[in-house]
């Protein structure tokens, strides 16, 4: 099956694309997409892929779900579009970074469109791509979860001191399949409104990230 994904990515997940469940999972978003609204926009499914290629993944952010209001999801877990209301969740991320770093972070590093991050090696990943309009959560357990289950084995195995960001009990759960004795895990509550306060402020991810890459001889993330 011919999928429009970064070329490193798919010699590393050929063997999924020829699974029956992603074929059945094709089948099911084509549909989707056919008979309503669906976001983000296809050419957008696998942005965060093309962005962050599989050997300059740095760091993974795993998410859940896209947003699922008019012009919010754009491909990226937790991003928005320049020009679109920033969400709550990266309202609090933007927090925690300006916290953690001791910085401000810039006029333009206020626009939601996490761009610059995925550009540096960060794999911005949600369990599932796509999602219908105004439903959440509406296109779990229809395989998505199943190839991105794959998408965190294969840079387990085949990588070494990648970094992990978890938040949310979602996130952790697929933590399960990381190798920890190769790579850093970091945990915390999601930065959701509701959640935020019980161990996501302070939790200082964006620091120890760094503190992880250089210690490792790579170049940290510019955050800010």
């Amino acid at each position: 099956m011919e999928v429009k994904i970064n070329q490193s990515w798919k010699a590393h997940l050929a063997d999924e694309f020829s699974q029956k469940y992603f074929e059945e999972l094709t089948e099911f978003v084509k549909k989707e997409y056919k008979e309503g609204t669906v976001y983000p926009a296809p050419k957008n499914i696998f942005r965060a892929f093309d962005l962050c290629p599989f050997e300059k993944v740095k760091v993974v952010i795993l998410g859940q779900d896209p947003y699922h209001g008019p012009r919010q999801a754009n491909g990226l877990a937790f991003a928005v579009d320049e020009g679109v209301t920033i969400p709550p969740s990266l309202q609090n991320i933007f927090k925690e970074v300006e916290s953690d770093t001791g910085m401000p972070c810039v006029a333009s590093a206020k626009k939601g469109d996490l761009t610059r991050w995925a550009e540096q090696g960060v794999l911005l990943l949600n369990a599932t791509l796509t999602v219908r309009a105004h439903n959440a959560g509406s296109h779990q357990g229809r395989g998505w979860e199943l190839f991105t289950d794959a998408v965190i084995r294969a840079l387990s195995e085949q990588r070494e001191n990648l970094v992990f960001i978890l938040w949310g009990n979602y996130a952790k759960a697929k933590g399960a399949h990381i190798d920890r004795s190769k790579h850093l895990v970091l945990e915390a509550t999601h930065p959701s409104p509701f959640s935020a306060a019980s161990g996501f402020f302070g939790c200082k991810h964006f620091s120890k990230v760094n503190e992880y890459l250089i210690e490792h001889g790579e170049i940290p993330i510019d955050w800010l």
